[in-house]
Order: structure tokens, then C-alpha cells, then sequence
């Protein structure tokens, strides 16, 4: 195992296809959750979630030998990066890669004299939050249009 990082285009296909993958497996995750909102509580939660590919400064992809199993993304928000799409295919989880993203992420952040890195996750994500959290990102209340997911959960880690 040689795990890798390439910064790519938000567009490239790859990157594309780990989004499509994370889509299917947080759709699932969070049906019954989804489902219980009224039509205007689930169209709040998915244009909170919904990404613009002009509003990305930076897109990660993580490699083991040649094989793509993880993505992460950066866009901006006010003094600080937001971190998003954070997703390991879950056939290659455990080999440390979401932790590599999420430091490559950190040392851009640090290059662009960003104040801090802000995320959202669900809940349900509890691997995802055990490990923001073993990185230094401490919980805050939501930011921006996650405040419309009442099954959110938002981070910051000051740099």
C-alpha cells in the first residue's frame, strides 16, 4: 500500500465518480431522516449540501498505489477554508487515508494564511467526527445554510 494525493480539477472524473459514491452511501444513511422533514425542510437540507463547482479553490484526490479511494475538497468562507466532501470508499477505509486528506487540506489551508477550517457532517458519522475530533476540530454551532440540517454537525479547527 503507497497512498498518494493529486490535486485535480473539481470536474475531473474521478473525482466526480468518489462524490457519486459518497452521494449513494449518505442518501441511505440519512433516508429516515430525510424523510421526516416536510418538502421545505428537505429542500433547505440539499441546497445547503449542494457545492458549485466556481465556489471550489481545491480538490483533493487520494490514491492507493494507482487506485482513487478517497476525495476531499476546499472552498472559501469568509477568513477561513470550508472543508468539503471528505469521502474514503468504504473498501479502503482503515488504511489512513481520510486523515491524509484531511492533513493535506490543513497545510494548504496554512499556505493560504487561512484563519481556520470549518466542516459540516451528519450525526450518523460517527468515524468522520472521531476522527475531526483526534485532528483538534472542536464542535461549534452551525455556520452559513447548515443551520437548515437539523441532523448536522459543524467543526472548526483554528490554524
Amino acid at each position: 500500500m503507497s497512498l498518494t494525493v493529486e490535486w485535480v480539477n473539481w470536474l475531473d472524473p474521478r473525482a466526480v465518480a468518489q462524490r457519486e459514491l459518497m452521494e449513494v452511501e449518505t442518501t441511505a444513511m440519512y433516508a429516515d431522516r430525510q424523510a421526516a422533514l416536510d418538502e421545505a425542510g428537505r429542500n433547505a437540507v440539499n441546497a445547503a449540501l449542494t457545492v458549485s463547482p466556481d465556489d471550489i479553490s481545491h480538490t483533493l484526490l487520494v490514491l492507493d498505489d494507482d487506485t482513487v479511494i478517497g476525495h476531499a475538497a476546499l472552498r472559501p468562507f469568509g477568513e477561513s477554508l470550508e472543508v468539503k466532501k471528505v469521502f474514503v470508499d468504504s473498501r479502503h477505509r482503515g488504511k489512513g487515508a481520510a486523515r491524509r486528506l484531511m492533513n493535506e487540506l490543513e497545510g494548504v489551508a496554512r499556505k493560504d494564511s487561512a484563519r481556520s477550517l470549518m466542516l459540516q457532517t451528519g450525526h450518523a458519522q460517527l468515524p468522520a467526527m472521531a476522527l475531526y475530533e483526534s485532528l483538534g476540530y472542536q464542535r461549534i454551532e452551525a455556520f452559513g445554510h447548515y443551520a437548515d440540517i437539523p441532523f448536522g454537525v459543524c467543526y472548526e479547527k483554528t490554524l
